[in-house]
C-alpha cells in the first residue's frame, strides 16, 4: 500500500485547521533572490527562463531549498497563454509586458481557435516543467499550477501592457461586448484545458489570478449566442447566483465556468481564487461564487473582518503586506502576529497580500518564517 505523503497545505484546501499555517510567496521565485538573479541571466530572455524547462525548474526549487516552504508554485508567467493562441508577447527589460494590442474583430480573427492542437503544443514546456518540479521536490512540499483569470488575461491583450486604470480593456468591453465576450470565452476553454493539463501533469493545487478584480467595466448584458458551456457544463450548473453587478459579470462568472470545467475532468481539483481589488465583499462572494476551495486575501482586506463574514469552514490564504515585509523588524512581527490571531483555529494559508518585490532583504522573509512558526 502507497503512504500518501503529508502535504499540509492540500490538507488545509480540504478544510482542515493546521498550526502553523502552511505557507508561501506569490512570486516566491523571483528577483529579490541573488541564486533567481543568476539564473536569469544565464537563461537569456524571460520568456526563454519560462519555456526552458531546466531553468523553470531550477528557479522553482531555489526558495524551497532556501526557505522550506509549504508550497512550490510552478515558475511560468500569465502571458505564455496569449502567446500559444498567437498574439506577439515580450519582456522589455525594466519596463515589463508589451502585447501587440487586440482592439478590433480582426486582431480577434488572428488568434488561434480554442481546439488549434498547437495551442497546448506551444505550452508543452510547461508541462513538462511540472512533471519535473513533482519529482524533484520534496514530497511534503505542495506543488501548485497556476494560470490568470479570463478578464486579468484579456485586459492584457486588449491593451498591450498593464495599465492603471485598464482604460483600453474597459472601453472596448463597453464599447464591442460581444467581441470581448467572444474572446474571454475562448480564455475560459483555452485556461481550463490548460489547468487541467497541469493538473495531470502532477500539480497537487492550482490557483487563478484574478489581478484587475478591482478594475472592471460596467456590467453590460452578456451577449447574445457568445458564451459557450465548457465541455458538458452549463451556467445553471455553476454555484451562486447570476447578479448583474459587474463583479460577477466579467470576474467572478468566467471564473466559475473554468472551475466547474476542470472539476468536471478533474473531480477533486484544489483550487485557489485571489480577487485582487474586490474588496472586502468581493472577497466574501469568491468562494460561493466561484466554487473554488480557497480565497487569497489581498492585503487592503482586514482578514479578521473577512473571517467574521465568511463560514469559519472557508479558507483563506493571504494577507502580509509585500510593503510590511520589505520594512521588517517590529512591524512585521506584529503583521505575523495579527494574523496568526485572525486565523487561529481556521483554516488558513500563509502568503502575502501580492507577490514579493525585487528589494525585499532575505533576512526579512527568514524572519517572517521564523515567527510564524515559531
Amino acid at each position: 500500500m502507497t503512504v500518501q505523503p503529508d502535504r499540509t497545505m492540500l490538507k488545509v484546501l480540504s478544510g482542515e485547521a493546521v498550526w502553523p499555517p502552511p505557507a508561501w510567496m506569490m512570486r516566491q521565485a523571483g528577483r529579490y533572490l541573488p541564486e533567481y538573479r543568476a539564473t536569469r541571466a544565464t537563461a537569456g530572455s524571460f520568456l526563454d527562463l519560462c519555456y526552458t524547462p531546466d531553468f523553470a525548474v531550477e528557479v522553482t526549487l531555489q526558495p524551497i531549498r532556501r526557505f522550506g516552504f509549504d508550497a512550490a508554485i510552478l515558475f511560468s508567467d500569465i502571458l505564455v497563454v496569449p502567446h500559444a493562441l498567437g498574439q506577439d508577447v515580450r519582456f522589455v527589460e525594466g519596463e515589463g509586458p508589451r502585447l501587440d494590442p487586440l482592439s478590433d474583430r480582426a486582431a480577434f480573427e488572428r488568434l488561434r481557435e480554442a481546439g488549434d492542437g498547437a495551442v497546448m503544443t506551444h505550452l508543452a514546456p510547461v508541462f513538462e516543467t511540472v512533471t519535473r518540479l513533482r519529482a524533484e521536490l520534496p514530497a511534503e512540499t505542495t506543488l501548485l499550477g497556476f494560470c490568470g483569470a479570463p478578464w486579468t488575461v484579456a485586459s492584457y491583450m486588449i491593451g498591450g501592457r498593464g495599465t492603471p486604470d485598464l482604460a483600453p480593456a474597459r472601453a472596448l468591453a463597453e464599447g464591442d461586448t460581444a467581441l470581448v465576450d467572444e474572446l474571454i470565452d475562448r480564455l475560459v476553454t483555452v485556461q481550463t484545458d490548460y489547468l487541467v493539463r497541469q493538473l495531470e501533469a502532477g500539480a497537487d493545487a492550482v490557483q487563478i489570478f484574478e489581478s484587475h478584480a478591482g478594475t472592471l467595466p460596467r456590467a453590460v448584458p452578456v451577449s447574445a449566442d457568445v458564451v459557450e458551456p465548457v465541455g458538458d457544463v452549463t451556467e445553471s450548473a455553476l454555484p451562486g447566483g447570476a447578479t448583474a453587478d459587474a463583479l460577477t459579470r466579467w470576474s467572478l462568472r468566467p471564473i466559475a465556468r473554468m472551475i466547474a470545467g476542470v472539476r468536471a475532468r478533474v473531480p477533486d481539483a484544489k483550487i485557489i481564487v485571489f480577487a485582487r481589488g474586490s474588496g472586502l465583499d468581493g472577497h466574501a462572494r469568491v468562494v460561493p461564487e466561484t466554487g473554488a476551495d480557497a480565497v487569497g486575501v489581498d492585503w487592503g482586506v482586514d482578514l479578521k473582518a473577512l473571517r467574521g463574514r465568511v463560514p469559519a469552514s472557508t479558507v483563506t490564504q493571504g494577507n502580509l503586506h509585500p510593503e510590511t515585509l520589505i520594512e521588517g523588524g517590529a512591524a512585521l512581527d506584529a503583521a505575523v502576529d495579527g494574523i496568526r490571531e485572525a486565523v487561529q483555529g481556521l483554516p488558513h494559508v500563509f502568503n502575502l497580500g501580492h507577490g514579493i518585490t525585487p528589494q525585499t532583504p532575505v533576512a526579512h522573509v527568514e524572519r517572517m518564517l521564523a515567527r510564524l512558526r515559531g
